[in-house]
């Protein structure tokens, strides 16, 4: 099982990687929007985590820009954070180092069970509903793969063991075929979606998952052509990730929080590398990830799968 996968984690999982400068990450209230420290948690600064769904270099100029509109939103300092992956996100708020993260959907149904994770919005379109993505199997055109049944045995890239579409759904997809997306394949945990692509790219497994929001991504960096690529699986849509709070929190900052975030404007952020996964943060409710909940049921999974 993924415990086994995620062994020493959890010793090192409130480790995680301070970001961004006090100029552009810490963000002070200030002006009308100011509120005094008792109205935000932790003695007035807000932790936020964001899952290393991409590279840090290219999250961190991105994250800055949200985090200094949402703290001027908010009247509270924020204090971002990229996490070195998604187990420790999960340790972390956990131990209650995070009063605010980002999860990847099966990252969010884990946490919203051992750590208390409350969803309130997610990505859409701006002024709609929230997005999706999907997760997919692919092969390198060149390794004679056409078939997912023809993946058995061979090596395989996995993102993250608590990914959804790096690890859930390419093991669901596997596991309809009749191969055990653990024994019969020889698995890869590269730590990201994006080094899973650059592995696939790279010709260093012979299949592995890749989702939309990294075919996005490599695509505007011009790394992704369709045709170097057989598609061997598709899963249907997947909730795009939600933000969340910890739920032991009080009532009336988590109002606060969900109202400003819901304010910040991505139509003014520079993404230069095209990472933000939607248009605007629109309301999420917790329902929205019941399917992601029953699949993890189907596979055994649960929080005993994060824990060393």
């Amino acid at each position: 099982m993924l415990a086994r996968l995620s062994a020493g984690l959890a010793a090192a999982a409130i480790v995680i990687a301070g970001c961004g400068s006090d100029s552009d990450s810490d963000v002070a209230a200030s002006g009308d929007d100011a509120s005094s420290a008792a109205e935000c948690p932790n003695g007035g600064t807000v932790r936020f985590a964001v899952e290393p769904y991409e590279t840090s270099a290219k999250l961190l100029p991105v994250y800055d820009q949200i985090v200094e509109q949402l703290g001027a939103k908010l009247g509270c300092k924020v204090e971002l954070t990229i996490t070195q992956n998604y187990t420790a996100e999960i340790e972390a708020m956990r131990a209650e180092k995070l009063e605010v993260a980002q999860f990847g959907p099966l990252g969010y149904v884990l946490a919203s069970q051992i750590a208390g994770a409350e969803a309130v919005a997610s990505f859409g379109e701006k002024g709609g509903e929230p997005g999706t993505y999907f997760a997919s199997i692919v092969a390198p055109k060149g390794k004679g793969i056409t078939e997912l049944e023809q993946v058995e045995g061979k090596d395989f890239a996995y993102s993250d063991p608590a990914s959804t579409s790096g690890r859930l759904f390419p093991a669901f997809l596997l596991k309809q075929a009749g191969i055990d997306p653990d024994k019969g394949v020889e698995p890869v945990y590269a730590g990201s979606h994006t080094s899973a692509f650059e592995a696939l790219r790279n010709g260093k497994v012979d299949a592995g998952e890749l989702n939309s929001t990294t075919i996005e991504s490599a695509t505007a960096e011009g790394t992704y052509e369709e045709g170097d690529f057989v598609t061997l699986a598709k899963s249907k849509p997947i909730p795009l990730d939600p933000i969340t709070v910890r739920d032991d929190l009080p009532q009336e900052f988590k109002d606060r929080f969900t109202t400003a975030l819901l304010e910040v404007d991505l139509s003014k952020i520079k993404d230069s590398s095209e990472v933000l996964i939607g248009a605007a943060f629109v309301a999420q409710e917790d329902a929205a990830y019941d399917q992601i909940r029953d699949l993890t049921k189907s596979l055994d999974i649960g929080p005993q799968d994060i824990e060393g």
